[in-house]
């Protein structure tokens, strides 16, 4: 899932070369987390396969990225979906999903359900071919677009790895849909005065988890 831009260093995730790296939610949460509107999935139980079809990726992005694109390494991936607690029952949603990793990641691991969103169709493309190599399209699905019109009710877990300013931006919209008990990771960059629970160093990274809570502090709710 952020100079202007904040370069994260990059490195694979496959040995098979598959390019990496999106929000404005393991890579990456690829930060290039903004873009077309696509129809978000219904996931559940019985849910058939869902690969995206090729109307749901349109040719280029509305408007620039908000964030480069730039892979979480697999060993952070790993400690966010940990810090997270993420099971077979939960539904995952990376905002800037990039190449796929952290959604693929839950799936392979865990048999989590999940979502990637992107703005980047060329990321979108990617992830959906690297959730067919990895046998999870069943319980996984990527859309291009933006984060900041997308509906992520569902959720149970939230993954970012954008940058500060988009992260403050995007917390009065996670307030007003996720649930009290959802659970949201973040790599490398904090939510301002809203405190994490946790706060892990990997590798020289920092990840932060919070849990969304019973009621908010109306501070929390605006855009600073």
């Amino acid at each position: 899932m952020s100079m202007r831009l904040f370069i994260r260093s990059q490195l694979p995730w496959l040995a098979t070369g598959l390019g990496v790296m999106s929000l404005l939610m393991p890579g990456c949460t690829s930060p290039s987390s903004t873009g077309v509107q696509a129809q978000q999935p219904s996931l559940n139980s019985s849910s058939p396969a869902v690969e995206s079809s090729p109307l749901e990726v349109a040719q280029k992005p509305e408007r620039d990225l908000d964030v480069p694109y730039v892979p979480t390494p697999p060993e952070v991936v790993e400690a966010m979906l940990e810090v997270a607690k993420v099971g077979k029952d939960d539904i995952l949603y990376d905002l800037g999903s990039g190449d796929g990793r952290i959604v693929i990641t839950a799936a392979q691991k865990f048999g989590t359900r999940g979502v990637g969103i992107d703005i980047d169709p060329e990321r979108v493309e990617e992830a959906n071919q690297n959730a067919k190599e990895a046998g999870v399209t069943d319980r996984v699905k990527f859309i291009q677009q933006d984060i900041f019109k997308a509906n992520f009710r569902d959720a149970t877990v939230v993954t970012l790895y954008l940058l500060p300013s988009i992260n403050l931006k995007l917390r009065p919209m996670l307030f007003e849909q996720l649930k009290p008990g959802t659970r949201i990771v973040s790599h490398a960059f904090d939510m301002g005065d809203w405190k994490p629970e946790k706060q892990l160093e990997v590798d020289g990274r920092q990840v932060y988890f919070w849990i969304v809570p019973d009621k908010v502090p109306e501070n929390l709710r605006k855009f600073p």
